[in-house]
């Protein structure tokens, strides 16, 4: 084998990371992972950090803005184009805004293919040839003093993983890519044709089998935790498989898929458990607390595949976990811009674990999951926190609810003047508003609020709390805390990220052994889930599950969108199973032949699911402002309404405590918020909405769109202009015929 420098699809290769994983002489001269000799290969520590390169380029990464998740950053849970396509944000992303649809002549194509021209390390091919240089060169070394066979082995199994993983990336958007696995001469001309969507989902799991075999029994620990293992194998080859037996690739519902799918994910479920995964449960309390610990923690046995991140302030060793950054409110010196939509507020489990009755309220989505049971604890949609499931309190913040965390905070530069809370450590959000004008009250679209606590105009009443770390429930902090740097004093957080944890196994195994017609069985996985969170016995599923394969498999898509809320999972979800409009108006697209026409599922998953469209409706905010008779404040602190007026304020809900105890808290807040009908005890605070998604220029407002031709994606402009012989996909323009695209990702 010969190392080379290369280029495909126009892509460059060269890359300019130097080594600074190892001390040995022999890679002291070496200033380049590409431009290397295949002497390197031959000893563990020049082998090693060339792997440890591919995790550094190939795996997801908290610290992805908006404009940059496509093909290198997966969506990891924040408000970026994909998650506000989803019933988790409100505000238009980009393949739900009626306004503007997507199209190669509108230049507004997500980049998930391509990458930029002439850098390996930011081109999706550009890594992928990356990793068969690894493989190819681990394949050439001959055992000796410097390398063992085991060495080999475990490297080329991580190599194995990822490139499995590029292209899976690849394929969820696509469906068939070009797949390369050598290194061919950088010759003019030089083009791979794009693979059939079956031939890249057999490669992968070849990889995955590869993969599982070379690491074998190998358990990582120490530092070396995070490394992918056998058990991630067969955890990603579960989605895979999940993926290819779902409505977007399988129309005509060919129950082999789910068959092949549940066989393999159940068989291999003993390699994952024996590599030491498992649902994260240390107390097996009621309360939630497991549920939000596992986040926080850095070998936690939820973590089948994950990102490790550290405290390392500056250098190139720095890698910073931001979530915790993002989802803190500005009075802890965070930037607090993840805000949670009504519309998932409202679907949310009620505590008997049931979907709440929305029936009496004007909702579009009042009569979602309608296969599903429906709770019998009257829902008040002006107090939406009463009677919640307890993941409810884990996955939302609102005002009046305890949220400790270890830091000063006054020693805030940026926005000084932030209350201190006891260093944190006594923090409650007070995210309630106030307006400078009567008239703006009731004005759905005024953005003349004002939030308590010196939030101001920062100020939403509601924020994602998921995946936060609890000062309540990990007494250490991951983080290093300081409030004086720019960003805030979460930036320096060493919180790992979970691409893919223990419960979505579970919850893979659920979809596939109800797609196979084992429905009994997925209740059970569904139970274990729910066991985490201090459920019993039936743990509130619905009765008829397992007779009823279209109620059990909307009681599963309901459980991922709960369990797997804010961790970018919802979006893909919506696509695989064609929930934007239920699959039913592929034949509306140019070209596209009749093999596209959903006929399983009775020609629309919504309607077979029970769930309702994401199309044609809309999400907006939940918001509590201070009650008429206090009046109105001012743009300062000290004009809260509420603190001119003397009101005190209760005590937070706290969550460490009981289950019991928790409803008993709210149960107080609620009266504290509205009063009980007595002189003495006033209502405080008012509840409103407040606009999410858009209104048109005649203020009417609009509703999601999601077109049928989005579900298999076509490719940017660029990448076809850098490969004149790649072909379009169906239903997207091909600028290199001046046609509508011919490739056709279903058939095999």
């Amino acid at each position: 084998m010969k190392s080379k420098i290369l280029s495909i699809f126009g892509l460059g290769v060269i890359s300019m990371m130097a080594f600074t994983a190892c001390s040995d002489k022999f890679l002291e001269d070496k200033k380049n992972y590409d431009n290397v000799t295949p002497d390197i290969y031959n000893y563990f520590e020049g082998a090693n950090a060339r792997v440890s390169d591919l995790y550094a380029w190939s795996l997801p990464n908290t610290n992805a803005e908006d404009n940059v998740i496509g093909w290198k950053f997966s969506s990891y849970g924040a408000a970026d184009k994909e998650g506000k396509s989803t019933e988790e944000y409100a505000g238009f992303g980009l393949f739900v805004d009626p306004q503007k649809p997507i199209s190669v002549s509108n230049g507004n194509v997500p980049d998930y293919f391509y990458g930029q021209l002439n850098n390996i390390q930011e081109s999706a091919y550009g890594r992928i040839r990356n990793i068969n240089d690894v493989i190819l060169g681990l394949e050439d070394v001959k055992p000796g003093e410097n390398i063992t066979q085991e060495q080999i082995n475990q490297l080329l199994g991580q190599a194995y993983f990822l490139r499995a993983w590029c292209y899976y990336r690849l394929v969820q958007w696509f469906g068939g890519v070009p797949i390369v696995k050598d290194m061919p001469e950088p010759v003019e001309g030089y083009t791979v044709p794009r693979s059939s969507t079956k031939d890249c989902i057999d490669f992968i799991i070849s990889d995955l089998d590869k993969s599982k075999e070379l690491l074998g029994s190998t358990v990582w620990t120490g530092n070396d935790f995070g490394r992918v293992t056998a058990g991630t194998a067969c955890a990603l080859k579960g989605r895979v498989l999940l993926l290819w037996a779902s409505p977007i690739f399988n129309r005509a519902n060919d129950e082999s898929r789910w068959k092949a799918a549940y066989e393999t994910m159940k068989a291999e479920l003993s390699t994952i458990n024996a590599c030491g995964y498992g649902l994260y449960q240390p107390t097996m309390s009621d309360n939630g607390e497991d549920f939000a610990g596992m986040f926080s923690q850095t070998n936690s046995p939820e973590a089948v595949f994950t990102v490790q991140y550290n405290t390392t302030q500056s250098g190139t060793g720095q890698k910073n976990n931001q979530w915790e950054r993002y989802i803190r409110p500005k009075n802890t010196s965070g930037n607090g811009t993840l805000h949670p939509s009504k519309m998932l507020i409202d679907l949310f489990p009620m505590k008997d674990g049931k979907v709440p009755n929305l029936s009496a309220f004007d909702l579009s989505y009042k009569g979602n999951y309608n296969k599903l049971a429906k709770s019998s604890i009257l829902y008040d949609e002006e107090f939406p926190m009463a009677n919640r499931d307890p993941r409810f309190y884990r996955t939302f913040a609102f005002p009046g609810v305890r949220w400790a965390y270890d830091g000063n905070n006054t020693l805030n530069k940026w926005e000084p003047g932030y209350p201190s809370y006891n260093n944190g450590k006594d923090y409650e959000l007070w995210s309630y508003v106030w307006y400078t004008k009567e008239s703006d009250q009731g004005d759905i679209e005024s953005g003349n609020q004002y939030a308590a606590d010196s939030l101001l105009g920062n100020g939403y009443s509601w924020y994602v709390r998921k995946r936060t770390i609890d000062a309540d429930v990990k007494n250490t902090a991951s983080y290093v805390y300081d409030a004086t740097v720019s960003g805030g004093g979460f930036v320096f957080n060493s919180a790992p990220y979970i691409e893919l944890r223990y419960a979505e196994v579970l919850l893979n195994l659920a979809e596939a052994a109800c797609g196979a017609g084992q429905m009994a069985e997925a209740v059970g996985y569904l139970r274990q889930i729910r066991q985490r969170v201090g459920y019993t016995e039936t743990c509130g599923l619905s009765a008829d599950l397992e007779g009823d394969q279209a109620a059990c498999m909307s009681a599963v898509l309901y459980e991922r969108m709960i369990e797997l809320a804010y961790e970018g999972k919802r979006f893909h979800d919506l696509r695989r199973w064609l929930l934007f409009d239920g699959g039913t108006a592929f034949s509306s697209i140019e070209g596209a032949p009749s093999s596209w026409t959903l006929t399983g599922w009775g020609g629309n998953t919504c309607a077979w699911l029970g769930i309702t469209p994401l199309n044609d409706q809309r999400r907006e905010y939940v918001e509590f402002r201070t009650a008429d008779k206090y009046g109105v404040g001012d743009t300062k602190a000290d004009t809260d309404p509420l603190v001119k007026a003397g009101v005190q304020r209760p005590a937070a809900v706290n969550l460490a405590t009981t289950k019991e105890q928790i409803g008993e808290q709210v149960d107080q807040l609620k009266v504290w918020y509205y009063g009980d009908g007595t002189a003495t005890n006033p209502a405080h605070l008012k509840y409103k909405l407040r606009k999410g998604d858009s209104y048109d220029t005649n203020k009417v407002p609009l509703t999601m769109k999601y077109l049928p031709y989005y579900y298999l994606f076509g490719f940017t402009q660029g990448s076809m202009n850098n490969n004149t012989a790649l072909p379009q996909t169906i239903g997207w323009e091909d600028t290199n015929t001046g046609q509508m695209g011919t490739f056709d990702p279903l058939a095999e």
